[in-house]
Formats: structure tokens, sequence, C-alpha cells
């Protein structure tokens, strides 16, 4: 029997995904991803559902990548893997459910592409982000489909060419998240936010959040192939490989 690497929960119209693979940061494993994917997708059908939570345990929201897979990996593989991230971001863009991050923790690279999906994003100061794929040779290909409409410009280039880390706050200002709160403020935030959502029926959730959606949507199926394919090579390549072996060995 597979590991539960994704937690579900449901109490009064609300379901929670909550991210549990402590071994690797909750790194985006084809296995984590796959169970992700599929709880995204039952949480749109279920017509008890108003609001779906995405959420994490331990230390760190999301480290991005399997770098593991990613190093081991044939060139079939990583484009399964790359296409599968690209399905898992646009089920959080196209699920009729209001989607909201709670972000507690570290996010990096492709968690932060699970981050720009949610309708609504709610980080604690002290969580820090980093679009760290240049520093592999990497590029944020497939998250870039959902980031860059979110982050200003000037902010997009500097984070995203940089790698450097942001906190929560800085975040919030870049429009990556939509607030930023005190660590120990961070569930009251969700709580109250989601208790706003549940208050309207899931017709006109579902309604408004496809008109407020349909232009991301769109731009994910027109670039979705192309950055999937671009996301692949860039992962198999010499340089990529060298730098991510190397960061595994720290």
């Amino acid at each position: 029997m597979a590991d539960t690497l994704v937690r579900s929960t449901f109490a009064d119209g609300v379901r929670t995904l909550t991210l549990d693979s402590p071994h690797n940061r909750n790194a985006l494993s084809r296995a984590l991803v796959g169970q992700l994917l599929e709880g995204i997708e039952a949480a749109g059908e279920d017509p008890d559902t108003r609001v779906l939570v995405i959420a994490a345990e331990g230390k760190a929201f999301c480290a991005g990548a399997d770098l593991s897979e990613m190093t081991s990996a044939d060139d079939d593989a990583r484009a399964r893997g790359t296409a599968a991230m690209l399905a898992m971001i646009r089920a959080v863009v196209a699920c009729p459910r209001p989607v909201v991050a709670r972000v507690h923790a570290p996010v990096r690279a492709g968690g932060i592409g699970l981050v720009a999906a949610s309708d609504i994003a709610i980080a604690s100061t002290d969580a820090t982000f980093a679009l760290s794929e240049v520093r592999l040779g990497l590029a944020p290909a497939i998250i870039s489909l959902p980031v860059a409409p979110r982050m200003t410009p000037r902010a997009a280039a500097r984070t995203w060419l940089t790698g450097e880390v942001f906190d929560g706050a800085a975040a919030a200002e870049h429009g990556l998240v939509t607030t930023a709160v005190a660590p120990d403020q961070l569930n009251a935030e969700v709580d109250a936010v989601v208790a706003d959502l549940v208050k309207s029926p899931v017709q006109g959730l579902a309604e408004t959040k496809r008109l407020l959606t349909g232009d991301l949507l769109a731009r994910i199926d027109a670039g979705g192939e192309a950055m999937q394919g671009l996301s692949a090579r860039l992962f198999g390549s010499e340089v990529a490989q060298e730098l991510m072996q190397g960061f595994l060995k720290r």
C-alpha cells in the first residue's frame, strides 16, 4: 500500500488537503503530486465541498521538485513528472471551488507554483520564499504560467533571476500571496477567510471563480505544453544534473 503523503479531512463544507511528506520537506515527488491531484479533483466533484484548503505539515510548506527523482529519472520519466506537475497546477486553477493556500513555512521553486495557482494565499510573515531554479541551471517554466500574472514585473525579474530568499511580507508586496500575517495569527486569518467563503452556495462560488480564472486557465492551456517540454529538457541537461547532484550531497 502506498504511503499517504497528502492527508484529506472534511468539516463544515471545507476540504483540507495537507502535504505530509517530512522525509523530503513536502517535495513534489511523483507520488505526492498524484495524490494531491486526486484530492483536488475529488474536492471539485464533491457537492458538499464549498472550499478547498491546501496546507502542509512540518518544517516546510513545499521544497519544490523532488530532485532525487529528477536526477535518477530517464527522459521519459522526467517528461511524465513534468506533465503531472502541469496537470496539478491546472487542476488548482480549474477546480470549481475556491482554493486557499495556508503557507506556514518555507516554500521553494515548484511549491510557489502551487501557491500562485490558489485563489487566495495566506502566508506567515516568517515563511520564506525563493524561486531558486536559476541557481540549478533551471527556469521556473511550468510555474511561470500562474506566477507571472500574480507578481509585479519588477519583483518577478529580481526574484526569478537572483533566486534570492524573501519573506512572507515581501511575498504579499510582490503580489505572490494575498496577505501575510504574524505566525500566531495565521490560523485565525485562514479561518476568517474560509468562514466568509462558506457563506455562499457552491453555484455562486463556482461561477464567480470561473470569471476570475478564465484568463489564467487560457494562459495555462496555451503555454502549458511548451513550458512542460522546457522543464523536462532543463531537468535532463548536463548542467542541471551536475548541480542537482551537488545540491543533494550537501
